[in-house]
């Protein structure tokens, strides 16, 4: 498989799992925030994922998200669903239920913990790829899995069976687009494009999408894409400046947590203001609940026009 065997591209917000205040998975939350995606004309999801709090859930519960999301989306747009374990056959085991479920694709890290060499890397996605059926996407998320995939890695990776895409989370920017620019005639890549400089590269390069921390900005995150693909930079350019000055003033350099809490009890807070169905974070996340950063948070988002 290669690229050209799916047609993602777009906004796919990373979508996180709710849960009740008791820390009970919440269903009937997480069919909601897929309506509202949907609505938002979103054009895919990347479920179980970092925002998704993978690591607090049990595999039952894992398999259950990916159902409920997949049963509720009902073709109104792709869903991946992240796989990552500690094992090859582990993860092998969730994506062989995503796939059948009905998910479009699947993803996975390298595996936490274990800090992989490069060969070790490689030949853990031969492993996940022998074990499964379908479109595999690289996720390159090296503050959680301790290994960051460089340019050189990723092309050895685009060589790899069923490999259809990198999401890439890297905070350097440069490998980033390098990798981009090396790897984009096999695999589709995600990544940090809805930046100025992202833009610049998208008018002269190309580029397939993003995978972001949910969707603060609902429509325009979408729009932003749409705006690409009809050759309308200028309005691409507009949102990537608004991006530009909203996300410092929330994340830390890298995105890997929030100024006012972890990534999800920030992104859930956020969410919360902003009307959208998130539920609450499950330990060991623990809620955003101070007045003074819940206040500090509201006024970003007033301030950038959200509120």
């Amino acid at each position: 498989m290669n690229r050209d065997d799916v047609d993602w591209q777009g906004y796919f917000p990373a979508f996180v799992t709710p849960f009740t205040e008791s820390g009970d998975l919440d269903l009937d939350t997480l069919r909601a925030l897929v309506d509202h995606y949907a609505a938002a004309g979103m054009h895919g999801i990347v479920v179980n994922g970092t925002c998704g709090e993978w690591f607090s859930q049990t595999a039952e519960e894992r398999r259950a998200v990916a159902e409920a999301t997949v049963s509720q989306a009902a073709g109104r747009m792709r869903v991946l669903v992240g796989c990552t374990a500690y094992t090859a056959k582990e993860t092998a085991e969730f994506a062989r239920h995503a796939l059948a479920a009905g998910a479009d694709g699947v993803l996975a890290s390298p595996p936490p913990y274990a800090k992989l060499f490069p060969d070790e890397v490689v030949a853990f996605y031969e492993d996940v790829n022998a074990g499964i059926d379908g479109p595999l996407v690289v996720y390159n998320w090296p503050h959680g899995s301790g290994v960051d995939i460089g340019t050189d890695l990723a092309d050895r990776l685009a060589d790899v069976g069923q490999i259809v895409g990198i999401k890439d989370s890297t905070p350097d920017a440069d490998q980033f687009f390098e990798t981009s620019r090396r790897v984009r005639d096999r695999v589709r890549v995600f990544g940090p494009y809805m930046s100025a400089r992202g833009v610049e590269v998208l008018r002269a390069e190309g580029g397939d999408g993003t995978v972001g921390g949910g969707s603060l900005f609902g429509k325009p995150d979408p729009e932003f894409w749409e705006s690409v693909w009809r050759g309308d930079f200028d309005s691409a350019a507009k949102h990537a400046e608004a991006s530009d000055r909203l996300f410092p003033k929330l994340w830390l350099p890298g995105g890997w947590a929030g100024h006012f809490g972890a990534y999800q009890s920030q992104l859930k807070a956020l969410m919360a203001m902003l009307g959208q169905p998130g539920g609450h974070v499950r330990r060991p996340r623990l809620p955003v609940t101070d007045a003074e950063s819940l206040a500090a948070m509201r006024a970003v988002l007033v301030e950038e026009g959200l509120l």
